[in-house]
């Protein structure tokens, strides 16, 4: 089977959620998107898996711009 263009980008987009509590298993690495209302308008929440501790992966929380076509 052969994967065309459209079908590698729509599989490396991020996954976007509306509560952060509905993140079941966070991987290390691993982004999530939150739109949750908690960031400054033109931008959203975004969830990694950013270290490795005794109990699991730990989260990192940030603001980033929600990357959409630009308005004028």
């Amino acid at each position: 089977m052969v994967l065309g263009p459209l079908a590698l980008a729509g599989a490396a987009q991020a996954t976007v959620l509306s509560r952060e509590q509905d993140i079941t298993d966070l991987k290390l690495g691993q982004r999530v998107r939150i739109d949750d209302g908690t960031c400054p308008a033109g931008q959203i929440k975004e969830v990694s898996g950013a270290k490795m501790t005794e109990t699991g992966v730990l989260r990192g929380r940030k603001c980033v711009p929600r990357g959409g076509p630009k308005v004028k």
